[in-house]
């Protein structure tokens, strides 16, 4: 017996309510209850995740066996993962529209396709000259690659079934649509009975699948956050569309580490490999010219060097101007006031700009030092150092404190040429001798040894 219902859910988180109401009591967000229809069968019973019956095992069963990992071929996608795609995993790939989801899955598809594993590509957007078209000019052409151009997911998961699949691409999730739910594609439901589907596939057929997802106005993937907690892994694309730029990083991946990024270029035949992005973000640094700063950040394992820019101006309106782009603006208002309070720099009445070069985000207390070095070094008009890196955390006190992975980021500007590396008196323990390190305890003393004019002294305990 076939019957109807009625349920209300929140776009935003998922949650199923009894009733239409303005407000969500699960997240708090207004007006994104939705009225779904679902037509279910007193008969039918939820299938296993796996879609066999299974028994409980002891914890201790298979230890040690570390799962085989599908490499792709392209070293900084395969870094993002953790090492190359886990056999069963299901990954949700989400940017802007045009940022290049759909290339870069398309070559990593390709690649995976040219070592003999055979590609499900669905389609669900375009048909199947155009998917060909953008695989002929990526050079994407193997017949171990199936295009497949359906947006029924009952017809998706009868070619799943039916074949030995190393790779299933879906492109995208809001297109799918499963005829048990009467709403449109796109819909809360549609995005997560057509995701529970693809998560059954790839547990029970051990054949990894990606999603391609959507991201809304407000920077989040389009679904319910619910689809986030559903997948094994998610990557978000990004990138200024008018950039060459591209950075694929890790949000959420239960088989690696969640704080990796891969770089690549956009070029006319697709997706480039940036494997030294240091040299890349420092391509164009000036020298002499205040302002300018270089962190050695960190992106999970890997060091990365990056120009903080900073420029302060006279301000000519009733209240002064604070723009921030890479980094965290409320950790920018923080520095901004201990720089006035404890270093005596009046920034108060003052525009104040900072940037960090490239379109790369950094989110780490580490950029403290060189965001305040770069404010001051434009506020006094006195390039910072040359041949100068600085990293470490500011506090309230004016003190600069510790941070992890000194070692790493002194090595990283060492290999650049950089002779001397500014960091926290706290971490001088864990960079070796030679290192040209300048440990500070305060952060006027970061700016009397940091900004050209006053002598520097290195220590290399």
């Amino acid at each position: 017996m076939v019957r109807g219902r009625t349920r209300y859910v929140c776009a935003e988180c998922g949650a199923v309510h009894p009733g239409w109401m303005g407000r969500c009591p699960e997240c708090g967000a207004w007006n994104t209850i939705e009225e779904e229809s679902v037509t279910t069968e007193d008969s039918r019973s939820m299938a296993s995740v796996t879609g066999v019956a299974s028994a409980p095992r002891p914890v201790t069963e298979g230890a040690g066996e570390a799962p085989e990992r599908l490499a792709t071929g392209l070293a900084e996608f395969d870094r993002v993962l953790g090492g190359g795609i886990v056999p069963g995993s299901i990954t949700l790939v989400g940017g802007d529209p045009g940022i290049g989801k759909s290339t870069l899955m398309l070559q990593v598809s390709y690649r995976v396709a040219r070592e003999g594993g055979r590609v499900l590509y669905v389609s669900g957007e375009e048909s199947f000259s155009q998917a060909r078209m953008r695989a002929d000019r990526l050079g994407a052409l193997d017949a171990n690659l199936l295009l497949y151009t359906e947006t029924s997911m009952d017809a998706v998961a009868a070619q799943i079934e039916k074949g030995d699949w190393r790779l299933v691409v879906a492109d995208s999730i809001q297109s799918m649509h499963t005829p048990s739910m009467p709403s449109a594609p796109g819909s809360v439901g549609q995005v997560r009975e057509c995701a529970a589907e693809y998560l059954r596939l790839a547990k029970g057929m051990q054949a990894p699948v990606m999603l391609v997802g959507h991201v809304t106005k407000d920077g989040v993937i389009a679904g319910p956050r619910l689809l986030e907690h559903m997948v094994d892994t998610v990557l978000y694309f990004e990138g200024e569309g008018r950039q060459s730029l591209r950075i694929l990083r890790a949000v959420k991946n239960r088989f690696g580490s969640t704080n990796e990024i891969g770089v690549f270029e956009m070029r006319e035949t697709g997706l480039h490999e940036v494997l030294d992005p240091s040299a890349l973000f420092l391509g164009e640094r000036p020298k002499g010219v205040s302002g300018s700063a270089v962190l050695p950040g960190m992106e999970g394992t890997r060091p990365v060097l990056v120009e903080v820019q900073a420029l302060v101006g006279e301000s000519h309106a009733g209240s002064p101007r604070r723009a921030v782009s890479g980094v965290n603006p409320g950790r920018v208002s923080l520095l901004l006031a201990v720089l006035e309070k404890r270093a005596g720099l009046r920034l108060c009445d003052r525009d104040v700009f900072v940037n960090v070069a490239g379109g790369v985000k950094v989110d780490e207390p580490a950029a403290d030092l060189a965001v305040a070095l770069a404010v001051a070094s434009s506020c006094l008009e006195r390039p910072v150092r040359e041949g100068m890196a600085a990293f470490g955390e500011v506090g309230l006190a004016g003190e600069v404190r510790a941070v992890d992975a000194a070692r790493q980021r002194a090595a990283e500007a060492a290999k650049f040429g950089f002779e001397s590396c500014m960091l926290p008196r706290g971490s001088a323990a864990d960079v070796p001798p030679g290192a040209g390190a300048v440990t500070v305890a305060r952060l006027t003393e970061a700016i009397r040894l940091g900004l050209e004019g006053q002598g520097a002294e290195k220590d290399n305990q």
